[in-house]
């Protein structure tokens, strides 16, 4: 237990000396530096995005470094049954929207994230062209998993979720996941590429290889459990 011991002390001296600030290391590295949308994502992303919760000007600070496009919204009183605190109005970035959707803070720079990093990337790999708008299914519902009488609240209760439906591309064509999924052209590799680079910045993805309720789109949520389904 001794050199277990002795390497958890060094570890909790070498936070407290980073966060100190009596060593300096490169901001990617740090894990109390705010995190960087445009820098490649490592170990220490999934941190720096969990001390975003509770944190709206660490929020604003990390999404300064996106193109993402959003508004404060007032916190609901708590009383509510769905309250929202910290949230955002996303109303698009670099790739337009259908139409503008809430998010919590973490579900906002893990979107930003996975177009800044995975989209793209994965639109010009498969079709050779850039997606230009995302339509979703939308993202805050104040109900249950599945729309269930009993139960727990669905991550979208607390706008911790979104649903997207289809990817539409530059030449103006349209990619949807419930005419294309299983389409064996540069199309279904498309989509199978955007979930794999879903998976890398949402904790939970579903599409419709996980039930006959997502056949239609892509469930991506920041809730407690890592899924890629």
């Amino acid at each position: 237990m001794r050199p277990l011991l002795i390497i958890l002390s060094c570890l909790l001296l070498l936070g407290v000396a980073v966060w100190r600030g009596w060593l300096d290391l490169p901001a990617r590295w740090n894990p109390w530096a705010p995190l960087d949308i445009q820098a490649e994502p490592n170990l220490l992303t999934s941190f720096k995005l969990w001390r975003l919760q509770n944190d709206p000007a660490l929020c604003d600070q990390t999404l300064a470094t996106s193109a993402l496009r959003y508004s404060r919204q007032a916190d609901s009183p708590a009383s509510a049954r769905c309250p929202l605190t910290n949230a955002l109005r996303i109303s698009g970035g670099e790739v337009a929207l259908s139409s503008s959707f809430l998010a919590s803070c973490p579900l906002a720079v893990a979107y930003a994230l996975f177009e800044y990093h995975g989209l793209q990337a994965a639109a010009q790999a498969t079709l050779g062209q850039r997606v230009v708008r995302i339509d979703h299914l939308g993202s805050f519902a104040c109900r249950n998993v599945y729309n269930r009488s009993e139960g727990r609240l669905s991550q979208h209760a607390t706008a911790n979720a979104l649903d997207i439906a289809a990817f539409r591309l530059a030449d103006g064509s349209r990619v949807d996941l419930l005419r294309d999924w299983d389409d064996t052209g540069p199309k279904g590799r498309f989509l199978r590429e955007v979930r794999q680079a879903a998976c890398t910045h949402f904790n939970t993805v579903l599409g419709p290889d996980y039930n006959a309720a997502h056949r239609n789109h892509f469930h991506l949520d920041m809730g407690m459990w890592r899924v890629c389904r």
